[in-house]
């Protein structure tokens, strides 16, 4: 073939890619079509093909990824034939020729399946770096060309895809089978590790994520503990103390009434020098019971109070509860923010002496209610008592009034 043809093909397409500037064509531009087309020298001069062999790869080479200039990716092989055609029936009247070229264009659309030896030739210079140390960096290009071209859904588990891809592909001629192959075994071997990796990444990553989530769920688990405790102690100290309040209002009910009952009954047995015996007894039973019930009343609601100190050791054993102001009012400031802040350093030791704490109000409670029982029970006692002795004196006092009656009525001098 004429020289001029190589040459005027080289520079129509190289033309081509400078008046068509693509700057997402990262990978599918001038450089790999100039490396694809000095590979099909290469492998074309190792089967010693005819010159028209020759020129009809050379041009497929040149021409077989321009399309990627003004079409998408789908179509580009169509794309760059029409555009081969359009150069060629202007240069050559050769249809035979031209569609020799044609098939060889369309022949690298992937996956490949050439007939003929020409066709095997150029899908396997297009794929030639796939054996080679240029992969790991043709490969990235190819894939930042894609997502540049918004084809981001092609570079989903882009790994798994190449080696899918790696491990479809073939090489047709016994040249490249025996220059690349071993080469491509290596690439593969390089992206399962890096598969490997990324799983075993993943599955760390994996593991620390469910360890993080198990690790939040026993700290909420805690918290929520934590809050349910605080919750239930805070609410059994505040019952304690209602309860407290209420036994107290109920020992000062008691003494008022009865203090009342006596100062009107004393008073009444003063002004009343002539009291009659139907009235002695009952109010007797009701002074007693009422005082009773006065002193009764007055011991539950009497505070005691401790010694209002606490010693060192206590506190270091965790036998003191400095909640209580009777354990600790006659210790110095120094000594009471000492104690509190070994007490709040230690949650195990805060929390028994909360225990402790609702325990003593606890006993001190049980000892109120069951002397509040008390008075009420003798105030009860005292009134149905008082009521009873005056209902047997009013009915001996009645009695007697009744006999006085009928002897003086008789004239008897008995």
């Amino acid at each position: 073939m004429d020289e001029r043809l190589y040459r005027d093909v080289e520079k129509h397409v190289t033309g081509l890619f400078n008046d068509n500037p693509h700057p997402n064509l990262v990978y599918h531009n001038l450089k790999h079509t100039q490396k694809v087309a000095e590979r099909v020298s290469e492998i074309a001069v190792h089967y010693q093909l005819s010159d028209r062999e020759m020129f009809i790869l050379y041009t497929a080479a040149w021409f077989h990824d321009t399309g990627h200039l003004f079409t998408d990716l789908a179509k580009h092989e169509e794309k760059s034939v029409a555009l081969m055609k359009d150069f060629m029936e202007k240069e050559i009247d050769d249809s035979s020729m031209i569609q020799g070229i044609a098939e060889c264009i369309l022949a690298t659309h992937f996956p490949t399946s050439p007939k003929n030896k020409l066709e095997e030739i150029i899908c396997d210079a297009d794929s030639y770096h796939f054996g080679t140390k240029e992969f790991k960096k043709t490969n990235k290009l190819v894939k930042r060309e894609l997502i540049l071209r918004n084809y981001d859904t092609i570079t989903y588990d882009w790994d798994k895809n190449t080696l899918a891809m790696l491990e479809q592909h073939r090489y047709y001629t016994p040249y490249c089978q025996v220059l690349l192959e071993e080469g491509k075994a290596e690439n593969i071997k390089r992206v399962k590790r890096k598969l490997l990796k990324v799983a075993v990444d993943n599955s760390y990553n994996k593991l620390f994520e469910e360890h993080k989530k198990e690790e939040k769920q026993e700290k909420e688990k805690r918290s929520l503990i934590a809050k349910g405790i605080q919750t239930m102690l805070r609410l059994t100290s505040a019952n304690h103390l209602r309860l407290s309040e209420m036994a107290d209002r109920k020992a000062n009910i008691l003494i008022s009434v009865n203090a009342i009952i006596i100062s009107i009954t004393m008073t009444f047995l003063i002004k009343t020098s002539e009291i009659s015996g139907t009235m002695r007894y009952p109010a007797a039973a009701f002074l007693v019971s009422s005082l009773v019930t006065i002193i009764i009343a007055i011991l539950a609601t009497r505070p005691k109070i401790s010694e209002g100190k606490f010693r060192k050791e206590d506190v270091m054993n965790k036998q003191t509860n400095l909640l209580f102001f009777g354990n600790f009012y006659k210790s110095s400031i120094d000594e009471y923010q000492w104690a509190m802040s070994t007490i709040m350093r230690d949650h195990e030791y805060l929390y028994s002496v909360l225990v402790k704490d609702i325990h003593q109000l606890g006993v001190v409670l049980g000892k109120k209610y069951k002397l509040i029982r008390l008075a009420y029970t003798v105030f009860m006692a005292g009134l149905v008592v008082s009521v009873l002795v005056f209902i047997i004196m009013m009915f001996i006092y009645s009695h007697r009034t009744n006999q006085v009656v009928i002897i003086n009525g008789s004239g008897s001098p008995l």
